[in-house]
């Protein structure tokens, strides 16, 4: 676990090595979440991006007939 200090003006630099695993480049947009004692930040990416990310899923459930 890493630990980061806030500065003065409220700012949090990202660890090196979280920035490299996560490929994360200045000017990207993350949300931030709170959860109470927890703030999380969720990277937003690119539409264009998402393409083919469902390529292989496997489609074959069983349904409910009255789903079908």
């Amino acid at each position: 676990m890493t630990t980061v200090k806030i500065s003065p003006k409220y700012q949090v630099v990202i660890p090196k090595e979280i920035r490299k695993k996560l490929n994360l480049k200045p000017g990207q947009k993350m949300q931030i979440l709170d959860f109470g004692e927890r703030i999380e930040f969720i990277l937003l990416k690119n539409i264009r991006e998402a393409r083919g990310f469902l390529k292989g899923i496997d489609l074959s459930l069983e349904r409910e007939e009255d789903r079908i």
